[in-house]
Order: structure tokens, then sequence, then C-alpha cells
């Protein structure tokens, strides 16, 4: 089965929203109908472990971490999908950020 569309979910510091909205409007994810932008976020706590060699933005290596985070939420279409994780990752913080691809088998498209 093909999908027409996706969604996206972005993991962000809140300091760093307003650039992932422009990096999403960038490449027109987030364009429903007659408008555009469209998305929604809300607070989430993340954890993670840096593992040595890494360059965290937060957090030092070998300790696990847990900070306020935004749940980013997008519609795209399918075909935009790439585009807009690359515009994603050239905007965001960190260095491994957590960006999940969900097809989305029915939307009120």
């Amino acid at each position: 089965m093909e999908f027409s569309y996706c969604k996206l979910e972005i993991f962000v510091p809140e300091s760093h929203l307003e650039q992932i909205r422009s990096a999403l409007r960038s490449v027109d994810a987030g364009h429903i109908g007659n408008y555009d932008s469209c998305l929604s976020y809300h607070p989430v706590t993340g954890c993670w472990r840096p593992l040595e060699g890494t360059h965290p933005w937060l957090g030092q290596a070998g300790e696990l971490c847990t900070a306020p985070e935004l749940k980013v939420e997008v519609t795209c279409r399918a075909e935009q999908a790439e585009a807009a994780i690359a515009a994603v990752k050239a905007a965001h913080p960190y260095e491994e950020p957590v960006i999940n691809a969900i097809p989305l088998w029915r939307t009120g498209l």
C-alpha cells in the first residue's frame, strides 16, 4: 500500500521551535488546503545517554540526561518527507535529532 501523506514527529528543545518551524515552511511541510505552517507541539521529557565520542548539545558522555523538549508534529506529502527531514536536520541543534516519519493511512485532507 502506498501512502500519500506522512506525519513527522520531531523532538526539539523549546529554544529551537522557531528554527524548526521555519525549516518546515521552507519545504512546504504542513501545507493543508489554503493554510500553511500547520503543525502542533506539546511538552515532553526527553531522556538520553551520550556515549563516548559524541558531542551532545546537552549532557556529558556516560551520564544519563533528561530535559524538557517539545514534540512537534506536522503532516506532509510523502514525496516531501526526505526534503523536510533534511531541512529539519540542518536547523536542529542535536547531533542525532529524533525525527520519526510515519505513513498516514487516512487524513482529513
